[in-house]
């Protein structure tokens, strides 16, 4: 097995810490001060991301090790989201924002699609797998 299903959520979730904070930096919002807020955007984003990508087979061998199956990650982000967002909402006790669901999908859809494509690069030259 080339890709693990152990380093693939290892890799998920720090993809999304890192978006995570990057996005709060955009805002000027970084710093010991900002981490339960932070927490408040990561963690049902990870929910999201870990309800949804099952579905879309991002954890199984034959769809992760396809690098023309990458396509999938756009699909579960389109559903993760917006349940993303609407927890959020709800643990803040404020508005679920239909332009913060863009910005959060679109966003967390490239930072994994570069987490996803560079490791699938690296792990396939490893091994020297076909294709």
């Amino acid at each position: 097995m080339i890709i693990k299903k152990t380093t693939l959520i290892i890799g998920d979730m720090i993809s999304i810490a890192v978006l995570t904070i990057i996005g709060f930096a955009t805002h000027g919002e970084v710093g010991s001060s900002f981490i339960l807020r932070m927490g408040t955007t990561f963690i049902p984003l990870s929910v999201a991301w870990f309800l949804s990508a099952p579905w879309f087979g991002l954890f199984d061998e034959h769809v992760t090790s396809n690098p023309k199956l990458l396509w999938r990650i756009l699909f579960a982000m389109l559903f993760t989201a917006p349940l993303a967002v609407i927890l959020r909402a709800f643990f803040l006790h404020g508005a679920a924002l239909p332009l913060f669901v863009l910005v959060l999908g679109g966003m967390n859809t490239l930072g994994l699609l570069v987490w996803r494509g560079g490791y699938l690069f690296i792990a396939r030259r490893l091994v020297k797998l076909p294709g």
